[in-house]
């Protein structure tokens, strides 16, 4: 059954200007890449496709995903002078733009985000009235909308691992609305990225985080407005 859309959804977000899907959706998805790096960011490079490309000067996009990468939400008035906010905080960035890439949505953004020796990578799509779709999280296909609480794991391709994680969360009384799966291989690297109708525990996170075949456990909790 499809997600029911509220009359929130269509109409839009409390954001700074000027639209939904250039500015708060923006917002979003850097929110998104600073949340998946842990940690305030020292660089990154953003390419804009498609649309974007030819509008994410004129309609502030390029300020809308440094807000994001610095934390702030669509409400934020920083928004405005993100650059100059990410000057004070030591964020460098480099915007690329590519016009024609005919298998990606029109409004597609990929963040490669930088902290010392950590990094991310994600490609998130603006959907419009501030909602987004992040589609890829460091080369692993996935599908998540930051509009719940969105659990990520790297783990060891094992049987029974997705079966693990759902029972831990079931005793949790966390109802998993979305599973996405994805791996580099049989018996390789895997990601999981479940999303939850309900905040899950930091203890809960931390003993799934203390499985040997886990490799890296990413909680992102509810982040929309």
């Amino acid at each position: 059954m499809s997600q029911r859309s509220s009359i929130f959804d269509m109409i839009g977000p409390v954001m700074i200007g000027p639209s939904s899907s250039h500015t708060a959706g923006v917002v979003r998805i850097g929110r998104v890449a600073r949340k998946l790096l842990g940690e305030p960011v020292d660089s990154v490079v953003v390419t804009f496709y498609n649309s974007f490309s030819r509008t994410f000067e004129g309609h502030g996009s390029d300020r809308a995903v440094i807000a994001g990468l610095l934390n702030m939400e669509t409400d934020d008035e920083r928004i405005k002078t993100a650059f100059d906010v990410a000057l004070e905080a030591g964020l460098t960035y480099k915007f690329k733009a590519i016009t024609n890439a005919s298998a990606l949505h029109p409004n597609t953004i990929r963040i490669a985000a930088f902290s010392g020796g950590s990094s991310c990578e994600i490609i998130g799509i603006s959907r419009g009235g501030g909602l987004v779709s992040i589609i890829e999280i460091d080369g692993f296909r996935c599908n998540f909308t930051a509009q719940r609480h969105t659990l990520i794991i790297t783990a060891q391709d094992i049987p029974g691992s997705i079966s693990f994680v759902a029972t831990v969360l079931s005793h949790e009384a966390c109802n998993i609305a979305t599973m996405t799966v994805d791996r580099q291989g049989k018996e390789q690297t895997a990601k999981l990225v479940l999303e939850v109708d309900s905040e899950i525990r930091d203890t809960t996170v931390d003993f799934i985080s203390s499985q040997k075949w886990i490799e890296s456990v990413v909680y992102i909790p509810d982040i929309s407005i």
